[in-house]
């Protein structure tokens, strides 16, 4: 496992400390990981929307009339 440097400021780590039965690391490991799926999630549903929008969705009619503008 990977350790990562974490900067708090002073207030709140005093407040943190106010709960010492939570494990901080734990919580905040779980809070990254949601993110990561949800940005993978995010990013997921763009790749297919691009590839949607990519599509050419003119009818021969409509590509007849553009090229003839």
């Amino acid at each position: 496992m990977t350790n990562i440097t974490l900067s708090i400021d002073d207030e709140v780590y005093k407040r943190m400390k106010k709960y010492s039965e939570v494990k901080w690391s734990e919580f905040v490991r779980k809070c990254v990981q949601k993110r990561i799926e949800e940005f993978e999630s995010i990013k997921s549903n763009i790749f297919a929307d691009e590839k949607l929008l990519s599509e050419n969705w003119l009818s021969e009619e409509d590509n007849t009339a553009w090229k003839n503008l």
